[in-house]
């Protein structure tokens, strides 16, 4: 009875606490990240998850754990496959369906799956010219299954060869050949790709030239006048770079979804601290909320993702370690707040 009693009033406490952080519902997501030795357990990070009102999540590889904990919660999953497992599922539709029937089948009725995300920043790079195939089988195989999961890949700034202005953006000589194919299937599945975007990286190396507030999001930033555009932050900067990248490809149609952003908490002197990741977080949740697009794509709503929810221990030392909201004991590194109204 006294363990019932105490469940009965845990939960209480954890409905409560959900009424008054998340009053909202959060289109935004966050990366959970496992690289770490010192981290919760599944089940108490997808109940911290429920606390806050985060309805979105990404792994980078299916964890059993983190999908059992997952089932039933309501929380919409973006998947990864490992970088070592593209060459296996590009091979043919058997071995993909093989890799689904493992990792994907046993939860499919009690995830809430959205997007298989093949790879996660491979193009440019030795196994680009497996993206393609894989995610072809990939998603064979699940039409086949009647399943509306969609297969798409993640990408970093690095696919991109000029950037600035933004409507400059076109994809390197390396990376367009595969780039080009890459959208063009998405285009036809009308599927977005995954696009790692941080303005925290261009504003570390060049912070003489761009404006802190403009790399935070601030409302209170000098604009950036891109001929009949103007831009109010990076973010979006960065983001229409990409779009125009796409169309130089002939492809307009594929959303971009912001697979990770976030600000270092430590790790990188004064432009790292607790309150400059405050500020950036809290902003680029309030920019994905607003529902508006970017100046090139004002009907494109952004779709994101802060990575990550936890400090990792385990990754190389500097700023890697020290992208969490959260400090393995699940006390917040700083004041969030999901509720954007």
């Amino acid at each position: 009875m006294a363990n019932y009693m105490a469940t009965i009033l845990l939960s209480i406490t954890v409905y409560a606490t959900f009424i008054v952080l998340g009053q909202s519902k959060v289109d935004i997501g966050v990366c959970y990240g496992l690289i770490a030795d010192n981290l919760p357990s599944p089940k108490e990070v997808v109940e911290l998850y429920q606390t806050y009102g985060i309805e979105k999540m990404r792994i980078f590889q299916p964890y059993p754990d983190v999908l059992e904990a997952l089932g039933g919660s309501g929380i919409r999953l973006t998947l990864g496959t490992l970088n070592q497992h593209i060459a296996v599922l590009a091979s043919s539709e058997e071995a993909a369906d093989s890799w689904f029937m493992e990792h994907v089948q046993p939860y499919v009725n009690d995830v809430d799956i959205t997007y298989i995300s093949v790879g996660n920043e491979v193009v440019p790079g030795e196994s680009s010219e497996y993206i393609l195939p894989a995610m072809q089988n990939l998603q064979n195989v699940l039409k086949k299954n009647d399943l509306n999961i969609k297969t798409t890949t993640v990408v970093h700034g690095m696919v991109l060869g000029s950037s600035y202005p933004p409507s400059a953006g076109e994809f390197s000589q390396i990376s367009k050949p595969f780039m080009s194919e890459i959208i063009k299937f998405l285009s036809f599945e009308k599927t977005p790709i995954l696009v790692n975007i941080y303005p925290y990286f261009p504003y570390s190396l060049e912070s003489a030239t761009i404006q802190l507030e403009f790399a935070l999001l601030s409302p209170d930033a000098r604009p950036l006048v891109d001929g009949d555009l103007s831009y109010s932050n990076l973010l979006d900067s960065m983001i229409d770079a990409f779009y125009a990248a796409m169309e130089k490809e002939g492809v307009t149609d594929v959303d971009i979804v912001v697979s990770e952003s976030g600000w270092p908490n430590a790790g990188n002197g004064d432009i790292t601290t607790p309150e400059l990741a405050e500020i950036y977080n809290n902003n680029f949740i309030k920019r994905v909320g607003n529902g508006v697009g970017t100046p090139r794509k004002p009907e494109s709503k952004i779709e994101g993702y802060i990575f990550a929810m936890f400090d990792e221990n385990l990754k190389d030392s500097g700023v890697e370690q020290h992208w969490g909201l959260f400090k393995p004991n699940m006390e917040p590194n700083y004041d969030i707040d999901f509720d954007y109204d």
